[in-house]
């Protein structure tokens, strides 16, 4: 049965410049054979978001949901309900979890069916790996807990990309690492790969985060030592380190690189939170940064695995790293495009809570 509501909204963003947004409604389009739409419920909207936009030209992000020229979409996790179906295998009232717009609704080409999930297959997105194209029906996936979907949608791709990361590093030993400095350590995929690493003893893990948010990550109890951007001296130089870069602060790297220098062994780009603190130089000391893709390090895992003990590793750890976000994680729901555009405001410009995660929603702003 279609969906009363005949008009779709959605955040548009400047891609010259992220703090320039506006809102657009238009139409919904008649389905055609095996679309599928979706009525958004809510998604979340973290400094991971900000990466995707500082990525979206050299991953493609931009081109995950299209806009005009010299406009973009952010993806974001979300949950959403199936409103429209011309797909024989999807039903109308099945809920999925992945990633969507900012926006009301979304269509999708339906394909690549499995009782667990299914990918979109729009010309648009068919050159992106298939975990970016795809749909996980809740009753059929073994990460779903109703009662943790707003936990869900703010950590769980984040925990995915950590949980990444730290088997990236026990493959290579750390690279030699003693210590593990991660930077923007407030942010949530910062927060969960010190979890990982503290859990498994990998060395001593140093947060660099910004004086506000200093006494929220001391408290977390993750991490062994919390600095300041402005304290790269500060840290042993002695020993050998690696770094996971959450934050993009290019000042910081500068520093980290000049006091390291040789006993910088690895330097792994994740986010990019601090995007105004300047670009690094280039031909800087010490290990030459290179970007972590996480599509790539999917299908390592698997290789080395299997998919079944894949899943397995991730249910374990996201179980305990979900429970543990009980004590420091404040859930923020809010709905309306007032709200999305200071939240986003907030976020862009390093002004968001770290203990707080924002799931918002345009689908409920009446």
């Amino acid at each position: 049965m279609p969906d009363t509501q005949n008009e779709d909204l959605q955040l548009l963003v400047s891609r010259n410049d992220w703090s320039q947004t506006r809102f657009e409604s238009a139409p919904l389009d008649p389905l055609t054979r095996n679309q599928v739409r979706y009525r958004i419920d809510r998604f979340a909207l973290t400094s991971n978001n900000i990466s995707y936009a500082s990525a979206g030209d050299m991953l493609g992000y931009w081109d995950f949901f299209p806009a005009e020229e010299g406009w973009g979409r952010i993806p974001a996790m979300g949950f959403a309900d199936v409103v429209e179906s011309e797909h024989p295998d999807v039903a109308v009232g099945e809920r999925v979890f992945g990633f969507f717009p900012m926006a009301r609704y979304l269509t999708i080409d339906a394909e690549g069916m499995t009782p667990g999930h299914y990918v979109d297959g729009a010309a648009h997105r068919r050159n992106h790996a298939p975990v970016y194209r795809q749909y996980s029906r809740v009753l059929e996936d073994p990460l779903y807990d109703e009662e943790r979907e707003n936990q869900i949608l703010l950590m769980r791709g984040l925990f995915m990309t950590s949980f990444l990361v730290d088997g990236f590093l026990a493959d290579h030993s750390g690279f030699g690492a003693e210590s593990y400095i991660l930077g923007s350590a407030s942010s949530k995929t910062s927060i969960a790969l010190a979890f990982l690493l503290a859990g498994r003893g990998a060395g001593r893990v140093i947060g660099i985060t910004g004086d506000r948010n200093r006494e929220f990550v001391e408290k977390l109890g993750f991490y062994d030592e919390v600095r300041g951007y402005d304290e790269a001296a500060a840290l042993p130089a002695d020993r050998p380190t690696s770094f996971i870069d959450f934050s993009g602060h290019g000042a910081f790297i500068r520093a980290l690189h000049e006091h390291l220098r040789e006993n910088l062994k690895n330097h792994c780009i994740v986010g990019a939170t601090h995007w105004t603190a300047g670009e690094a130089a280039t031909n800087l000391p010490g290990a030459e940064p290179t970007f972590f893709f996480a599509p790539g390090e999917i299908k390592n895992r698997i290789d080395a695995w299997g998919a079944d003990e894949f899943q397995k590793r991730i249910l374990k750890g996201w179980t305990h790293f979900c429970a543990s976000s009980d004590d420091w994680l404040n859930v923020c729901l809010s709905s309306g495009r007032t709200d999305l555009e200071r939240v986003y405001a907030e976020v862009l410009e390093g002004r968001a809570q770290p203990r707080d995660g924002h799931v918002l929603s345009l689908s409920r702003e009446a």
